[in-house]
């Protein structure tokens, strides 16, 4: 959670004061094409530089005092939208997200952003560690894989706590999630998809040899240890190990379907 000093911060916000981090933002949605969507403009630190890109903003802002505020200071120049981007409807045609997320909503937010339409990239300021496991560094978390046949995540750098007014307990991190153009997995099976992925970081067994012959129809420990070390995988080793090729290849080769009924 974040830690507050001053101001009125009932909604979460911490502030992006560091100019060298704004600039890295704009920077990258400047190497995107099309519309784009703020999530928490807040005081318009960020959104200021990305009118610049003379594209369609849109900004959501859940405070309605700084909302009225950027809808008289910027105009016309931008879209102001006030409400909670977790109701907010994001368009169906191609457009771009950047935002500094509340720390508190970081990972309902993600979700959020992961089942909408259309986006192409998404630039999002997070907490450190909240950056690092989306991105797969050490190794990958559940909502990740679930998401890998579809989407890149990539870690763009750490901002230090000094970079936010108020100053939060962690530092944050920068990162960029990309749309695939050509995904490993059709959207008609990723429910299936990330069934068989919930399926086997949840499953029991020490490391991955048990938890497959458990929970896929790779069957005995022999033949699931088998197709781990034709990924280069250890038996012993745990989910957040395989990496985006070995979930695709689990599902195509298993089905994704769960073991019959009976066996253990």
């Amino acid at each position: 959670m974040p830690t507050h000093h001053h101001g009125r911060h009932e909604h979460g916000q911490n502030f992006l004061t560091d100019r060298t981090t704004i600039r890295q933002i704009v920077d990258l949605v400047r190497t995107t094409d099309g519309p784009i969507i703020e999530i928490g403009p807040g005081r318009g630190a960020i959104t200021r530089d990305l009118i610049r890109l003379g594209r369609p903003l849109t900004a959501v802002e859940v405070d309605a005092r700084l909302a009225a505020r950027l809808h008289r200071e910027l105009g016309r120049a931008v879209t102001i939208r006030h409400g909670d981007f977790l109701d907010f409807r994001l368009p169906t045609t191609s457009h771009v997200i950047v935002g500094n997320l509340p720390f508190h909503q970081t990972t309902a937010i993600l979700r959020r952003i992961l089942h909408g339409p259309a986006w192409t990239e998404a630039i999002l300021l997070v907490q450190w560690e909240v950056a690092r496991r989306r991105a797969g560094v050490g190794a990958s978390t559940m909502m990740t894989a679930q998401w890998a046949p579809w989407f890149d995540f990539d870690l763009i750098c750490r901002v230090p706590a000094r970079a936010f007014t108020p100053r939060p307990g962690v530092d944050g991190g920068l990162m960029m999630i990309r749309r695939q153009a050509n995904p490993l997995v059709s959207q008609q099976d990723r429910r299936k998809f990330q069934a068989l992925v919930h399926r086997v970081y949840t499953g029991s067994g020490r490391g991955l040899g048990q938890v497959l012959s458990r929970t896929t129809t790779l069957g005995s420990p022999r033949h699931a240890t088998d197709w781990l070390r034709s990924h280069g995988l250890s038996p012993h080793a745990l989910p957040g190990s395989m990496g985006r090729s070995a979930w695709v290849d689990l599902f195509k080769t298993t089905r994704a379907s769960p073991p019959g009924r009976g066996r253990r």
